[in-house]
């Protein structure tokens, strides 16, 4: 029989297993149960595909994300590993075709998501398959307290009935002890062998900094370091404007989001593999996949939602085990808009119920009635309508879905592109020759920016309403430019589809699932409330802060974080006369322009101006600078 070792030369092109990753594909192998708690980049794939490889049957893949199991499904059959995931949206004669390729096809992964799962037709069809092992990616979220909790993670144990004889292996990068029991618990796991592996990473230097100017501390990192880097942002358009900043001060960047075509993501990608553009500015949607060993910087911009998102970013640094640098970068007004979001979304049972019971309304469906029908569904159109909060609609319908209330399509937030292919003197001629759409080109132009220069993504429901028009008309409009070879016009037919999974019950629907969904709201706060503490908390060593986090015991202090080095650093001494030297030379200057002046660490010269401030000595002019108080 083929060795494991042999596997990861022959797919991988790798001659040495990561620390632990043989131990586990050797229990696997005796057939134990297992869960593995390996850090992000410790390779957790390669320990359920290397022991399915090497036996007879196919290894059913548990996966939360569509876009995470096409990835893997994708990196599987690129190496010549047949693996399959059922698209949604297919018909049941589609689905036993499937599972007939994959039974006679030689297929050795079938990725399936754990809402998937709870149909008892799939049920049946994989009853028939030869299961040699079952994997449980993102085992997290099976417990309540573990982040991105998915309740129909509970009923993945119904596997143990459909295939007796097949061993578990629950995967995940980011579990504290109570996650870890919650996960043996509701798997009926027999007494699993857990690896975990520590969270301590003594390369990695976690450094959170309170900067008022991000951009010229941006400006200061790269003109220091060289490494290939990451910086989160959390939201796409920023994406775009900071990679613009960035090339324009001669940094060679590119951006990455999940607007982004399948395409355009790919050369972002193979730009910053390859160091043509070293620095990748990105939302959490980058992140899959990423095996890039010599990434010397992590940065956020924003604050990320967690303290496990954030340790599973900045653990894309340093892969390499050269020295590397998890920054963040904030200030006081990022807290109160990060509380100020969370609040946006957040929601009471009240408001729960009444979302759903509109949903049923919209779509004009009784009362007992299961409808079987697939709906189109626009948010914003159904949020106007019923004057709700998008955020709010938007977090009740992710509630709805995974807790398998309704079933959505891939569609869901997708947005159509559009593109002037003319420049602007032709469109000037066109809309005074044809002036009864002259208004409504105009107020499109107004509204987006950049419309000559590449496609932008647009919402036809929004352009009605700044026009006052209706959406029909908006529709009507788009494709006459579009025939008219004035525009490329990409139409997405709607925001999502629907398909309800639950008769219309209105309050009692709710009411089953009401603890796991209050249970959620709660551990969102505490885990928002966990990551403030542990950005503002200045006085603890980083790394000992995120392994208290995770159950782990440390006392000794990484050296390396900005909390160590402030210790250890002697704090220099005469930093408000040279600041006072400083303006008296110039007149008034901002913060970022004072640190660039003089050799001290920010952090001590944004004290001293607080205390100068305090002292009547130095005061803050309208444009926001620092100049003597005479």
């Amino acid at each position: 029989m083929i060795s494991p070792k042999q596997i990861l030369k022959k797919h991988w092109g790798f001659t040495e297993f990561r620390p632990l990753q043989e131990e586990i594909i050797s229990a696997v192998q005796k057939q134990k149960d297992v869960i593995a708690l390996l850090p992000t980049g410790g390779g957790k794939s390669i320990c359920f595909q290397i022991p399915a490889l090497a036996k007879e049957g196919v290894c059913l893949v548990i996966s939360p994300l569509i876009a995470l199991m096409q990835d893997q499904v994708e990196n599987l059959n690129t190496k010549g590993i047949k693996a399959k995931t059922i698209p949604s949206g297919i018909s049941q004669d589609e689905i036993i075709t499937l599972f007939d390729n994959i039974k006679f096809g030689g297929v050795k992964f079938l990725y399936i998501s754990p809402e998937r799962l709870q149909s008892y037709f799939i049920q049946q069809k994989i009853k028939e398959l030869n299961i040699n092992l079952i994997a449980i990616d993102e085992a997290h979220c099976i417990s309540e307290w573990g982040h991105d909790f998915r309740p129909s993670y509970r009923n993945i144990k119904i596997l143990r009935e459909l295939n007796p004889t097949s061993n578990f292996i629950a995967l995940t990068a980011t579990a504290n002890k109570k996650v870890l029991e919650d996960i043996s618990k509701n798997l009926d796991l027999n007494e699993p062998q857990i690896f975990k592996k520590s969270f301590f990473r003594e390369n990695l230097a976690y450094q959170i900094f309170t900067v008022q100017d991000k951009l010229q501390r941006l400006i200061k990192i790269f003109t220091k370091t060289k490494k290939p880097a990451i910086i989160y942002v959390n939201s796409r358009k920023k994406t775009e404007q900071i990679a613009a900043f960035l090339n324009a001060n001669n940094f060679k960047s590119s951006f990455y989001h999940g607007g982004l075509s399948t395409i355009e993501k790919t050369i972002s990608f193979n730009n910053w593999m390859s160091e043509k553009t070293p620095i990748i500015v990105a939302t959490n949607a980058f992140g899959m996949g990423i095996d890039k060993a010599n990434v010397g910087l992590v940065i956020h911009l924003d604050l990320p939602s967690s303290i496990e998102n954030y340790t599973q970013e900045t653990g894309r640094a340093g892969r390499n085990n050269e020295k590397s640098f998890g920054v963040l970068l904030f200030n006081e007004s990022d807290i109160l808009l990060y509380k100020e979001r969370l609040e946006k979304t957040l929601l009471s049972i009240n408001e729960i119920k009444e979302i759903h019971k509109k949903l049923y309304q919209y779509f004009q469906i009784s009362l007992g009635e299961l409808s079987e029908t697939t709906y189109s569904f626009n948010i914003l159109e159904f949020s106007k309508k019923y004057n709700f909060s998008v955020l709010k609609v938007d977090s009740a319908i992710k509630l709805f879905v995974n807790n398998g209330i309704i079933e959505i399509s891939n569609n869901y937030n997708k947005k159509s592109t559009l593109q002037f292919i003319v420049n602007s003197k032709t469109v000037l001629n066109y809309i005074e020759n044809n002036t009864n759409i002259k208004n409504f080109t105009n107020s499109i132009l107004r509204t987006y920016a950049g419309l000559f220069e590449q496609e932008v993504k647009i919402n036809e429901f929004f352009i009605a309403k700044k026009a006052g028009i209706t959406t029909s008309l908006v529709l009507e409009n788009l494709n006459r430019l579009y025939n008219d070879n004035i525009i490329t016009y990409n139409a997405v037919k709607s925001d999502a589809e629907f398909t309800f999974l639950f008769p219309r019950e209105d309050d009692y629907t709710i009411n089953r699932f009401s603890k796991e969904m209050k249970q959620y709201i709660n551990q969102k706060k505490q885990k928002s409330e966990d990551l403030v503490n542990f950005v503002k908390n200045d006085s603890i060593c980083r790394s000992i802060q995120v392994l208290n986090y995770f159950d782990e015991s440390k006392t000794k202090n990484c050296g390396i974080c900005d909390v160590c080095i402030s210790k250890n650093r002697k704090v220099k001494k005469g930093i408000s006369e040279e600041i006072i030297n400083i303006l008296n030379q110039n007149h008034s200057l901002s913060s970022s322009e004072i640190s660039q002046s003089l050799v001290a660490n920010e952090k001590d010269i944004l004290i001293h101006l607080r205390q100068l401030l305090n002292d009547d000595k130095i005061r803050i002019n309208h444009q926001n600078k620092y100049q003597l108080n005479l």
